[in-house]
């Protein structure tokens, strides 16, 4: 695998880092700017609503543009936002600063992931997003205790400086290791972008994403309810439980890629499944710590396993956009965040028990597998299949290489 993917690896580490460590930080920074912790809280929807306006927009107005310096361009503006944020005033700016920093963050993948999949052979695509992302999942293991711990100890503005550094190394790593003969772009502009993302098979892979990763939400979203409530655990112990989720989110990850490489569809709809019998299995795993402990691990790995999967499927799709596609799938993984987290929280509200949110999480998997398998039996009606699925090298024209559905 090339060296490059580092780059891109560290410069998803670091975007990781910042999108999740707010949570850790709410209550230091409520405290700290005077506000309640639900104000505190719209830091984290801020920073969403930055992740699914820019993902598509950065991703299409810079259509004409060198990857290489978008992907430097794009950790800068993350850069820039941390910094803001670590010298924010007060929560209007603090806001603010956040949205900024959730611009780049969708495109940064998107493109990312272009790139990563330009630079190996075929039967490593899969593989070689999964390795981008491997930063991501490693945010949630190391990163965001890390930088949780620093900010209770430092100051959490001592926090978004620490991850403005770790952007920094990213846009060095990403000028120097992102290869020359991999850096140009398609020049489609912005109609010929958006065009791509006209067809049903496009929005249906995009609707996949937005339910199967909504089933992930709608359980993560209360996970620390369920497991002191129902298993039993400390409040003390939460975060070495959430770092097994990373654990199991980084397996998941390398896994799906890998399987991925041999079957696209089959790692798909089998991860899914997975998905549909763990999210079942949870208000049985949850009346003891240590099966508790089991399923934690169980949904990282089966949710993120299709992440791979999910970004390719996409990518091949619109193959003649694949930045813009890409990017518009991360944008749907927000989407999935924030509508998973609402719906969990429905049944919550609901009173049908502090585990429910994991059955409504099965409603959404169930559905992102009927959505996959629509997909399928559009691409079936509309072309026979032809052998083992392909996904596009983005950086070859469409005519010199086309796809097969």
């Amino acid at each position: 695998m090339p060296l490059a993917l580092l780059a891109l690896a560290v410069g998803a580490f670091g975007i990781g880092t910042t999108e999740f460590v707010m949570m850790g930080l709410l209550p230091d920074v409520a405290d700290d700017l005077n506000i309640s912790i639900p104000s505190a809280g719209h830091l984290v929807s801020a920073y969403a609503l930055g992740v699914v306006i820019g993902a598509p927009l950065l991703a299409a107005v810079t259509a004409k543009m060198s990857r290489r310096t978008v992907l430097t361009g794009l950790m800068g503006l993350f850069v820039v936002g941390n910094a803001l944020s670590a010298l924010a005033p007060d929560n209007g700016w603090l806001l603010a600063a956040r949205f900024l920093s959730g611009l780049p963050h969708g495109a940064f993948f998107g493109v990312g992931a272009v790139v990563a999949t330009s630079m190996v052979a075929p039967e490593r695509k899969a593989r070689s997003v999964s390795l981008m992302f491997l930063g991501l999942t490693i945010a949630n293991v190391a990163g965001v205790p890390v930088a949780t711990l620093m900010g209770q100890h430092l100051g959490w503005r001592a926090t978004f400086l620490g991850v403005s550094a770790i952007g920094l190394v990213a846009i060095a790593a990403l000028a120097l290791l992102i290869p020359q003969d991999h850096e140009h772009a398609t020049a489609k502009g912005l109609r010929g972008e958006l065009a791509a993302l006209s067809s049903l098979p496009v929005w249906l892979s995009l609707g996949t994403t937005v339910a199967g990763f909504g089933a992930l939400f709608s359980a993560y979203s209360y996970i620390t309810p369920m497991l002191t409530d129902a298993a039993g655990y400390a409040d003390a112990s939460v975060t070495l439980l959430l770092a097994l989720f990373g654990v199991g989110a980084t397996a998941g990850n390398l896994l799906g890629g890998r399987m991925a490489d041999h079957s696209l569809r089959g790692t798909l709809f089998g991860c899914l499944a997975s998905l549909v019998v763990v999210l079942a299995l949870f208000p049985l795993l949850m009346r003891t710590e240590v099966t508790a402990a089991v399923a934690v691990i169980l949904l990282g790995l089966t949710a993120f396993a299709t992440g791979s999967p999910l970004q390719l499927m996409v990518m091949e799709k619109a193959s003649s956009a694949p930045s813009l596609a890409s990017s518009a799938n991360q944008a749907a993984f927000n989407l999935a965040n924030a509508g998973g987290a609402w719906i969990g929280g429905l049944a919550l509200a609901a009173g049908f028990g502090v585990t429910s949110p994991a059955l409504t999480g099965v409603a959404l998997a169930v559905l992102g597998l009927a959505v996959a398998s629509l997909a399928y039996a559009v691409d079936r009606r509309r072309a026979p299949a032809t052998g083992r699925e392909r996904i596009v090298a983005s950086h070859v024209p469409q005519e010199a290489e086309p796809v097969h559905h």
